[in-house]
């Protein structure tokens, strides 16, 4: 069995919006829900948690009624990212094996992102989609800069998926500020992570602009 965490525990603060990036509506739907279809997509029976702000359980309770979006867990989220997943872990059913964690803000996840990397975690332990850079790079130290080789540099996305007994051990250990995504909790264990191709539309939706691009993509 799948499960999936979806983490919307932020507030949204770079938005400048009354809600959070995560429940604004871009073409007429919450972006929360585009990844909760997609999931469905994926697997009708998936499990679903989304970790989300206390102050948004109400709203995302009419969210969920009027999309008709039922047997979806809600647990409130932490302070970070890495508490926001924590939470939800104790949520998550006795049969899941495989368990994924996806942002809330990435809307555009593809179908197959999704497949690849539930089924490369399921044979390799943990698998995260990544793309390639197409821009220059330099690495700053003191007042210098240099120009670095972008092709050993890759960005990350989600979902980060993960057998579940390992992403369970990673998060037994203390919250340390470097933990920037789920695959730097499990790394820092000793499991290895595989890579995997994500798509390159799955943006994360951060800054106004970011809107106007997912609206695009979206239609």
């Amino acid at each position: 069995m799948n499960a999936v965490i979806i983490v919307a525990g932020g507030a949204g603060s770079r938005m400048n919006t009354e809600i959070p990036k995560q429940l604004i509506e871009i073409n007429n739907k919450p972006v929360i829900v585009y990844s909760i279809e997609k999931f469905l997509a994926f697997n009708k029976d998936i499990q679903i948690i989304i970790s989300l702000h206390k102050d948004y359980f109400d709203l995302f309770e009419k969210i969920k009624v009027k999309y008709i979006l039922i047997n979806i867990e809600v647990v409130q989220g932490g302070e970070t990212r890495f508490q926001s997943v924590k939470n939800a872990l104790d949520l998550l059913n006795k049969e899941v094996t495989i368990v994924g964690v996806h942002d809330a803000a990435r809307p555009l996840v593809s179908l197959q992102t999704i497949q690849n990397a539930f089924a490369i975690a399921e044979k390799e332990g943990a698998a995260i989609p990544v793309i390639g850079m197409n821009e220059s790079l330099r690495e700053i130290s003191d007042n210098n800069s240099k120009a670095v080789d972008r092709t050993k540099f890759k960005i990350v996305q989600t979902p980060q998926c993960f057998k579940k007994n390992n992403l369970l051990e990673a998060y037994q250990q203390p919250y340390n500020p470097l933990f920037t995504d789920d695959a730097s909790v499990v790394e820092k264990v000793g499991h290895k992570i595989t890579l995997t191709e994500g798509n390159k539309e799955n943006i994360k939706i951060t800054y106004p602009q970011d809107i106007l691009i997912a609206e695009t993509l979206l239609k």
